[in-house]
């Protein structure tokens, strides 16, 4: 079809020269154009991206458009942003929840801010345009309900448990179903139940990501999730200090024996920021840095420490909806994408690998 001397084929032959920045190969190939039109000069097109909070989107966008506008008779390009994020193809059988991407969140010891880090990347997620779920696994110390803003859970429908739903995120806790204070002297079996039930009895409905916090430790829980779910990957927050670097790395090898690939390393409470600029790293530096070389995994950033950050967890408005523009949310917003970005390669990869198994 030419109309005023353009055609479709120039257009995507201009945009197969396109490279998506992670996955080297360009947007064609990929099958992320589509619903392209030509009316006159003016092109008008959808990328669909492997996930909405993908961190080279503008990027992406820039480089499709130039491409585009340098097509000979094109003076107006159009682009609109979608997004399908692709499953990492684990069979999660009759369970309730049906989600394309299961993250666990933990650490080697408490403390080091592993939940303010799971609550902040599921709402960052859910921010951009995802459909995220957050199951707290702390069965023992549940604070993913007071950090977001939540006292209970909504009425059962269908013998089934509703989960709450804040800021976009659909949340299950065991802090909704004990009275406040109440401690639980669970051994493994009841604590496997419980984990159980979360993933089997809860309506989470289709989920793009469903955020797992784990307790800190590498104990029942852990053991109960890895029996009980595919985990897509890892992620091991830590703290600069020796003896949580220590810790973490014990959770960090908890993951690959249990043949759960580490996606990658976050370092919170980083450094402090004082008024006049300086720097001041209480706690060491270079520690999650050096702990993601050694595992042969990414290093996902740095976490300032700030008390906004411990005021957000306490009133129960997580620092990426209360102050988004603040260094720590900066950050925690940005690894929730690179985070999104590393399901989505190995989501991608992995399909590749199984085209190119069935043409060899």
């Amino acid at each position: 079809m030419t109309v005023n001397n353009v055609t479709i084929e120039e257009v995507l032959a201009a945009l197969s020269k396109v490279q998506e920045p992670e996955l080297h190969k360009d947007l064609v190939s990929l099958n992320m154009i589509k619903d392209l039109s030509i009316n006159g000069s003016d092109v008008k097109f959808t990328i669909v991206l492997t996930t909405p909070a993908c961190p080279l989107k503008g990027k992406i966008e820039k480089d499709a458009r130039d491409a585009v506008m340098a097509v000979g008779g094109v003076k107006n390009v159009e682009i609109v942003l979608d997004s399908n994020v692709p499953s990492d193809g684990r069979n999660r059988g009759n369970l309730s929840v049906q989600a394309k991407n299961v993250v666990a969140i933990a650490s080697g010891k408490g403390g080091v801010g592993k939940s303010t880090v799971s609550v902040n990347v599921a709402v960052s997620l859910a921010q951009a345009g995802a459909k995220v779920g957050l199951l707290d696994a702390d069965i023992y110390g549940p604070n993913i309900p007071t950090m977001m803003g939540v006292e209970k859970l909504p009425a059962f429908n269908d013998n089934k448990i509703i989960p709450a739903d804040a800021y976009g995120v659909k949340l299950m806790s065991i802090g909704f179903l004990v009275k406040p204070g109440q401690p639980l002297i669970w051994r493994g079996p009841m604590l496997h139940s419980a984990i159980r039930q979360f993933l089997s009895d809860v309506a989470w409905g289709d989920l793009d990501y469903l955020i797992i916090d784990l307790p800190p430790g590498t104990g029942d829980a852990q053991l109960s999730l890895a029996q009980s779910i595919p985990i897509s990957g890892g992620v091991i927050v830590t703290t600069p200090q020796a003896v949580s670097l220590e810790d973490a790395s014990r959770g960090l090898y908890m993951f690959k024996q249990l043949e759960i690939p580490v996606l990658g390393v976050i370092e919170n409470m980083s450094f402090l920021e004082l008024p006049d600029g300086q720097i001041m790293e209480i706690f060491g530096s270079g520690g999650g840095e050096a702990l993601a070389n050694e595992a042969q995994a990414e290093f996902f950033g740095k976490i300032p420490l700030s008390s906004d950050v411990r005021v957000g967890g306490d009133t129960g408005e997580p620092i990426v909806i209360s102050q988004p523009n603040s260094k720590a949310a900066e950050a925690l917003i940005h690894i929730s994408k690179l985070i999104a970005a590393k399901l989505s390669m190995a989501a991608l990869n992995r399909d590749s690998a199984i085209q190119l198994e069935i043409v060899e």
